[in-house]
C-alpha cells in the first residue's frame, strides 16, 4: 500500500527551527512520526497552534523494539489540520517532559494521565491534581509502566479528599451528585457550586469505571485485540473496532477491499443513527416530554432487531474484523436496510416536526448550555457539540477514508451552541446518515469482503482516527513479536467534549443539567481507559 508522504507541517517545523526526523516504522506517511528534541516540544506545540492545527491526542508509552535504549519511554501528540490532515510528534522521555496547555486546554487532562498511568512529571501544569488515579491508590504504582504488576492487587492507601474548587462565600453551596445514579448510567461524580438554583460552577470527577483497556491490550493477538477494542465504549462498538483495525491496518500495509469498507461504512452510519435517535428521545424525556422518548426508543428498537437479524449482534459488535467485515450483505438484506433507512427517515422527520411544535420542550432546550463558538474552538470540541457551535471538524472529510472518498458528506454547521442546536444536529445528522446509507447500499461494488491478515515486523505502528457517531476516535497501535500488541492508546471523543460540558452548564440553573448532560452525552467508559 503506498501514500504520498505529508510533508507539509515538518516543512513548517524546519522554518520554526524545529529539527525533525521522520520515524521509520510508522504508517501509514500521509499521517507521519516525527521525532523531536524534548526541549523543542512545547514550541512545537505552539507552532501547531500558529497554523491552526487541532490537538487530536497526547500520550506516552515506553520504547519499542525497534527505538534506541536511552529513553525509557516516548511522548507523543497528534495533530490534524483540515488540509493537511493529520501529524504525529514524539520525543524521548526520562523523567519530566513540559506543559503544553497554554497553547490546547484539552492537553491538560490528557497530560494528568500521563502523570497518573507513567510517573511522568509535567511541568507547568496549570492543574496538578490526580485525573485517572483515585484517592487510595498507592503513589508508586504505575500501571503503564512494564514494570508493573498487574495481577498483584494494589495495598489500599488514604490521601485525602479529591480537592474540588471551593467558593468561600457564604451564599455559595456545593452539591455533590454521584458517583453512583439512579437508573442504569455509568458512574461519575459532579461537584456543583451553586448560588439559589443558578450553578456557577461544575466539576467531572471521573475515573470510577477505569478498566485498564492499554495494559489488557499489551501481548493480545490483533485478532483479540480487535474484540477488546470494540468494548472501550459499548455505544460506539463499530466506530472503536474500525479505529483500531484501521491503525493496524495501516501499519502491516494490508489494504481493504473496497466492498468491506462500504460495508464498514454503513454499519458506522446505522450506528450513528441508533445514538442520535435515542439521545433525542432521552433528551426530551428529560424534559417531561415523554412522547417522543417512546417513539425513538421504538424506533431505535426496531434497528437494533435489524442488525441482529443480519449483523448477528444488536449493537454492531465485533462486526468488523481486521482486513475487512465478518458478515456480507446479500441483495434481501440490502433491500431490508434501504426500505427501514426510509422508512426511520420519514418517521424520524415527522417527529422533529412534533418536537419544533411543542412548545414546553422548546422553552426548556433554546438557549439553554451555551457554548461559544470561540470556546468550541478552543477546547476543540468533535462530533455533534463541535458542530452546533461553530467547529465542524469530520474525519470523513478531512480523512477521506474509504468509502468517503467516493461520497460527499454534509455537515450541519450550528452557530448558538445550545441543547436546542445540539439536538438539530441531531435530527440533520440522521437525515445525512440516511442518505449516505442508501447511496452507498446504491453504489455495494462486487467483490471480497476482507483481505488476509499478515502482521508487520515487530516494532511497527499505524494510526488512524475515524468519525464516530460522538466525533472523531483515534486510535494508534505498535505491533510487537508474532504480531501481538505491544502498545495501544485510543482516544474517544469525550476526553474533550466532557470539557465541553463543564463550561455550558455554568449558564443554566441546577434543574436543567440532566437535559445539559444527555445533550453532550459523553461516554464514561470513553474516558476511563
Amino acid at each position: 500500500m503506498s501514500y504520498p508522504t505529508n510533508t507539509w507541517f515538518a516543512e513548517r517545523l524546519g522554518d520554526a527551527g524545529i529539527r525533525c526526523d521522520y520515524l521509520k516504522g510508522h504508517r501509514p506517511a500521509h499521517m507521519p512520526c516525527l521525532e523531536i528534541m524534548r526541549l523543542e516540544w512545547a514550541h512545537a506545540a505552539a507552532e501547531a497552534r500558529r497554523l491552526d492545527m487541532r490537538l487530536v491526542a497526547l500520550w506516552a508509552a515506553e520504547a519499542g523494539p525497534n527505538d534506541p535504549g536511552n529513553a525509557p519511554l516516548y511522548a507523543y501528540m497528534a495533530f490534524a489540520h483540515p488540509e493537511h490532515r493529520h501529524v504525529l510528534l514524539r520525543t524521548p522521555v526520562q523523567t519530566e517532559l513540559p506543559s503544553i496547555c497554554a497553547h490546547y486546554i484539552a492537553a491538560c487532562r490528557m497530560e494528568r494521565h500521563m502523570q497518573d498511568m507513567f510517573g511522568i512529571r509535567i511541568t507547568d501544569l496549570p492543574d496538578d491534581r490526580p485525573w485517572i488515579r483515585h484517592e487510595h491508590w498507592p503513589r508508586d504504582a504505575y500501571p503503564l509502566r512494564s514494570a508493573f504488576d498487574a495481577q498483584r492487587p494494589l495495598p489500599h492507601e488514604d490521601h485525602g479528599d479529591y480537592a474540588f474548587v471551593r467558593a468561600d462565600s457564604p451564599g455559595v453551596y456545593e452539591i455533590p451528585v454521584g458517583p453512583v445514579h439512579a437508573g442504569i448510567i455509568e458512574p461519575g461524580h459532579f461537584r456543583f457550586l451553586a448560588v439559589g438554583e443558578q450553578i456557577l460552577n461544575m466539576e467531572a470527577r471521573l475515573g470510577y469505571v477505569h478498566k485498564g483497556i492499554e495494559r489488557a491490550m499489551q501481548g493480545r493477538s490483533a485478532e483479540d485485540g480487535l474484540r477488546l477494542a470494540a468494548r472501550v465504549s459499548g455505544d460506539s462498538t463499530v466506530a472503536h473496532a474500525w479505529a483500531f483495525a484501521q491503525a493496524a491496518e495501516y501499519a502491516a500495509g494490508i489494504e481493504v477491499p473496497r466492498r468491506a469498507s462500504f460495508i464498514r461504512a454503513l454499519l458506522c452510519e446505522r450506528e450513528r443513527i441508533a445514538n442520535h435517535i435515542g439521545d433525542i428521545g432521552a433528551i426530551c424525556n428529560d424534559a417531561a416530554f415523554t412522547f417522543m422518548l417512546q417513539q425513538m426508543h421504538r424506533l431505535r428498537e426496531q434497528m437494533a432487531r435489524l442488525n441482529r437479524r443480519i449483523f448477528g449482534h444488536r449493537l454492531l459488535m465485533d462486526s468488523i474484523r481486521l482486513g475487512g467485515v465478518a458478515q456480507d450483505i446479500d441483495t434481501a438484506a440490502a433491500a431490508e436496510l434501504a426500505e427501514q433507512t426510509e422508512r426511520i427517515a420519514r418517521e424520524v422527520e415527522d417527529l422533529r416536526a412534533i418536537y419544533a411544535d411543542h412548545p414546553s420542550i422548546q422553552e426548556r432546550v433554546v438557549g439553554s448550555g451555551t457554548v461559544s463558538a470561540a470556546d468550541a474552538l478552543d477546547l476543540g470540541l468533535l462530533g455533534y457539540v463541535g458542530r452546533a457551535s461553530g467547529h465542524y471538524p469530520d474525519e470523513r472529510i478531512e480523512e477521506a477514508y474509504p468509502p468517503y472518498d467516493e461520497f460527499k458528506v454534509a455537515i450541519p454547521k450550528g452557530k448558538l451552541g445550545d441543547v436546542a442546536t445540539r439536538v438539530w444536529v441531531r435530527f440533520e445528522e440522521i437525515a445525512e446518515s440516511s442518505r449516505l446509507i442508501l447511496a452507498m447500499l446504491r453504489a455495494l461494488p462486487e467483490g471480497a469482503i476482507h483481505t488476509d491478515w499478515q502482521a508487520p515486523p515487530a516494532g511497527i505502528s499505524g494510526f488512524a482516527a475515524i468519525e464516530g457517531w460522538r466525533g472523531e476516535v483515534a486510535a494508534w497501535i505498535r505491533l510487537g513479536e508474532e504480531g501481538r500488541v505491544d502498545r495501544y492508546f485510543v482516544r474517544d471523543p469525550s476526553v474533550i467534549n466532557w470539557l465541553g460540558l463543564e463550561l455550558a452548564v455554568r449558564t443554566v440553573p441546577v434543574p436543567d443539567f440532566p437535559l445539559n448532560n444527555k445533550s453532550f452525552n459523553c461516554s464514561y467508559s470513553g474516558n476511563d481507559l
